[in-house]
Order: C-alpha cells, then structure tokens, then sequence
C-alpha cells in the first residue's frame, strides 16, 4: 500500500533512571527527558509508516519542533502518538504528541524524508572516507 495522510503510529516507554534528564545529561532531575520524549515521537512517526515503505526504503528524521510541557516522573508510563498529516514527494510531516498517566506532556510537529538505505548509507559512509 502506499503512504496516505492520516497514517498513525504509537509508541511507549517506562520512566527510569536511564531516560531521565539526569541520566542523558539534559538536566539535573529524575524525570523524563526531553530528548528521549522526542526519541519517542520519532519512533511513532517511523511505526506510522515503516509497513507501507518500498523495499529498500527507510525514513530519516530530518526537523522537529516540538514542546516539553509537562514532567513525568520515575515509574510512569510515557506514549507518543504520531499522525501523517502532510505528504510532499519524498518529505512527510506528522503531528506528533506524548503522554504520561497524567495527561499530556508534550506535542508539535516532525519531519521525515524516504530514502533510499544503501544510497543514504553510501554517502553517510563516504564522510568517514569508507
């Protein structure tokens, strides 16, 4: 099948010591991190379309504009939601938002590009002269 708008992925994670701000060096607290809730989001956008790419195909993330709003803290479970809400040639856009048991904690938008993994590969590797 192929890419829609209106696709949606999902995916989530424990709160613990090792996904803290604490722990990845993004603040000085035991609660979730910033950069782990838009690692969340990113791997719903990728669950969003990983099933409907071509052979050999991938996506990279290449923007995200998002907000931390809310903390959470050790122990509580964390979900992000991702939505395709715009396809331009190989460039998709998706309304991302996390959660915790609470309520919200976080939304905005985030970019991806379809590529191509050995031509992608080829070139990341070409930098490091491989």
């Amino acid at each position: 099948m192929p890419l829609t708008v209106g696709l949606k992925g999902c995916a989530e994670t424990l709160v613990t010591k090792e996904n803290t701000a604490l722990a990845v060096g993004s603040g000085s607290l035991d609660v979730f991190a910033t950069p782990m809730m838009i690692a969340l989001m990113e791997k719903a956008a990728t669950a969003a379309v990983d099933g409907f790419l071509e052979d050999g195909q991938s996506t990279v993330g290449t923007h995200m504009d998002v907000s931390h709003d809310a903390a959470t803290p050790l122990g509580m479970r964390v979900w992000a939601e991702a939505e395709l809400t715009v396809l331009d040639g190989r460039a998709l856009t998706f309304a991302v938002s996390a959660f915790d048991e609470a309520g919200p904690i976080g939304k905005g938008l985030h970019t991806r590009f379809v590529i191509q993994k050995e031509k992608f590969m080829a070139k990341a590797n070409g930098k490091a002269g491989k």
